[in-house]
């Protein structure tokens, strides 16, 4: 298992997997990552084209986004929600430094067993849309937990795995030590497609369903349509909501207050893109290591220290207020 930080390259509204090429994209986004990211990103090896990252992992130029979080006051205005890094859960001096951001994850069920993404690489999880549970719901591939103690810490089980601290959509009470997200990508692909119209076809999730490190999800069976197995990632974002813990200032009605960019109050909608830009073979390297790579140090992995990857930077493309007291969400 590969698990490290990466910092903030931008807050932008722009998305080059689902809105290619449109400045302003329909909603905020936060990014990761590689400075190859653009309005536009071309289906080639973006390893090639970035030339600094804010992981940790010097050799990771892939770029990883999913939505803000806002707060909604009774009043209706909106505030950004800060990010902080997961402090109580690592020791590695990078992910408990990263400037907003979140760590990510790379996992593997053992040497051989997996196949690396390739140069082009690209997937969708989630839809942004959405509103309402799916059948029985998706909760192995999206959730939040309501951290209970201050500092952002307890309650660290397995991410998505306690039914009794893990929920699908956004937590209706006051988090003292702010809410977890965790989104986790499918690891079963089809072994041709690199994309496909809609970011999701060319991979699945095991035949025995979604579940999380300890289930199927990294070992389990594929269906026989998508039979290579790839590493599972995962994205862990702690959102520092104790700033508006204050029950006063929340809606009338006593709902909870916590909205995604995209409008969505449920947390169903909650989605992550990925692109990936692992230099050369140094992804299937890792995970064919006997090494769990619990921090930023790994052998074989070129690292960086944090001050180097915080000088990595894009320009920000669409010009607009994201922070303060909003009188509407971005785009909205």
């Amino acid at each position: 298992m590969l698990r490290f930080g990466c910092s903030q390259i931008v807050i932008d509204r722009i998305d080059p997997l689902v809105n290619p090429g449109l400045a302003p994209s329909p909603h905020l986004h936060q990014i990761v990552g590689g400075n190859a990211f653009n309005t536009s990103m071309a289906s080639t090896d973006i390893g090639n084209l970035a030339t600094c990252t804010t992981c940790s992992y010097a050799d990771d130029l892939s770029n990883y986004w999913t939505a803000n979080l806002y707060f909604k006051a009774r009043n209706g205005s909106y505030k950004r929600v800060p990010q902080v890094p997961n402090r109580l859960l690592f020791s590695d001096t990078f992910t408990t430094k990263t400037s907003g951001g979140f760590v990510v994850y790379y996992v593997s069920p053992g040497k051989g067993k997996v196949t690396a993404f390739k140069p082009g690489f690209r997937m969708l999880v989630g839809d942004a849309a959405q509103r309402t549970k799916i059948g029985s719901g998706r909760k192995s591939q999206s959730c939040f937990r309501c951290y209970s103690a201050k500092n952002f810490g307890g309650d660290n089980a397995a991410p998505c795995a306690d039914a009794t601290l893990d929920t699908e959509e956004l937590p209706k009470k006051a988090c003292l030590g702010g809410i977890r997200s965790n989104i986790l990508y499918p690891t079963c692909w089809d072994g041709v497609n690199l994309d496909s119209p809609d970011h999701k076809s060319h991979v699945a999730y095991p035949t025995a369903g979604p579940q999380t490190f300890t289930g199927s999800s990294v070992g389990g069976a594929c269906p026989s349509t998508h039979p290579i197995h790839i590493p599972q990632i995962m994205l862990e974002i702690v959102w520092d909501t104790t700033q508006f813990n204050n029950k006063a200032d929340w809606p009338a009605d006593g709902s909870q207050p916590f909205v995604l960019s995209t409008g969505d109050t449920t947390g169903y909608g909650q989605h992550g893109d990925y692109v990936f830009g692992w230099k050369a073979d140094s992804l299937q390297k890792a995970m064919d290591s006997t090494t769990s790579c619990m921090g930023a140090a790994c052998g074989g992995l070129k690292t960086q220290v944090i001050e180097n990857a915080n000088k990595c930077s894009v320009p920000k493309r669409v010009t607009e207020e994201q922070d303060g007291w909003l009188p509407s969400l971005p785009g909205m």
